[in-house]
């Protein structure tokens, strides 16, 4: 494969990740996106990177005794034969290549003991500074919790929560905010064809080949989230402020950490103004905590 100059570097760090391909042809795009990021962080010997962690899991069905199919019914937990639990889960650090798995062996598919996994996730959320999950914030991380109670694990150390699902509903109109919609709509790859249900009931019924396709699938989902995430990551306003967690002597984007922000534009309140900075590494917009007006400056505010 072709290599970048010096010079070819230092342009590929002040390129938006959109146009990375159209500017470098030739290249694949996480290998020039890998390629800037590595290069942005030599720039800063002293810059301490937050730990942002991509994950996604996959759980069984209930099995329930039911008296009819009507769905009406409300059904008493005495009725559950077999409880939930983690079939299999994925994850990896933002931007690294290694891929961290736990999928259940046969044997505890079939008995339904997810405790080695979860133990393993909670290690993981333990090293964690932010988690990054679609509809994580109401299933992934609540799901995990819940096992954690399961097992008497506790909580694994503080950690902030970006959630796709909730920036997809917040900041777009989207015909559908399902993780592989959001995909084909962005142009990025796609989800991995399961074949329905059938492969939720081998899996859970011990099969060796369904766990591993499950295990697959849930990889698949982590590495074409990270992908949207980083799509998605210029519309967020709520992001995580990843300035928190570095240490530098420069002033970067809260949004990914760059230290290539483009100074000039205004933002204005109902009863301020201040300067305004676009980060030419993401591209999400900034602005500073002071006031760009005089301090003895009067100003009114309607009553």
């Amino acid at each position: 494969m072709k290599t970048l100059t010096k010079n070819q570097l230092v342009e590929l760090s002040h390129t938006y990740d959109d146009d990375l391909q159209t500017k470098f042809p030739g290249f694949p795009r996480r290998v020039l996106r890998d390629l800037k990021r590595k290069f942005l962080d030599n720039k800063l010997d002293n810059k301490k990177v937050p730990k942002i962690l991509v994950l996604d899991i996959e759980t069984s069905q209930m099995i329930v005794k039911v008296w009819q199919l009507n769905g009406n019914d409300y059904i008493e937990p005495t009725r559950i034969i077999r409880d939930w639990f983690v079939l299999c889960w994925s994850a990896k650090w933002l931007f690294d290549d290694e891929m961290i798995t736990g999928v259940l062996t046969p044997s505890e598919a079939k008995e339904g003991n997810d405790e080695r996994i979860v133990k393993k996730m909670w290690k993981l959320l333990d090293e964690t500074d932010i988690v990054i999950a679609h509809n994580g914030n109401q299933f992934d991380i609540k799901k995990l919790k819940t096992r954690f109670l399961k097992h008497s694990l506790g909580l694994p150390s503080p950690y902030q929560s970006i959630d796709t699902l909730e920036t997809a509903k917040r900041e777009f109109r989207l015909s559908s905010n399902k993780l592989d919609y959001i995909c084909e709509f962005t142009k990025l790859d796609r989800k991995i064809d399961t074949g329905g249900i059938a492969l939720w009931d081998q899996a859970e019924r011990g099969d060796k080949e369904a766990l591993d396709k499950m295990n697959e699938y849930c990889q698949n989902d982590v590495k074409i989230l990270e992908e949207m995430y980083l799509k998605l990551r210029p519309y967020m306003r709520n992001h995580p402020n990843l300035a928190l967690y570095m240490e530098s002597d420069y002033e970067v984007c809260p949004n990914c950490g760059g230290e290539h922000l483009k100074w000039g534009y205004l933002y204005r309140t109902r009863v301020n103004t201040y300067e305004c900075a676009k980060c030419n590494d993401c591209g999400a917009y900034m602005r500073s905590r002071q006031s760009f007006l005089d301090k003895d400056r009067k100003s009114l505010i309607l009553t």
